[in-house]
């Protein structure tokens, strides 16, 4: 295990916690800042989002040659 500080977003308790906080099946992480683990739930709709409209990765949509 590595010393260096991590930083999980709890999503049972909306906050962001450290390496000791909530069971990980409730988290989002670990992330390197404390600043990255605020934007959990942000990045993430954005991830949906972008994958959404992906062409590689959205059956609904074809493909351009």
């Amino acid at each position: 295990m590595s010393d260096a500080p991590e930083y999980w977003y709890c999503i049972k308790h909306d906050r962001v916690e450290g390496r000791d906080g909530c069971p990980n099946k409730d988290r989002l992480g670990p992330y390197d800042t404390e600043a990255d683990a605020s934007r959990a739930l942000e990045n993430a709709a954005e991830r949906t989002d972008e994958w959404d409209h992906d062409p590689r990765w959205n059956d609904d949509q074809q493909l351009e040659d």
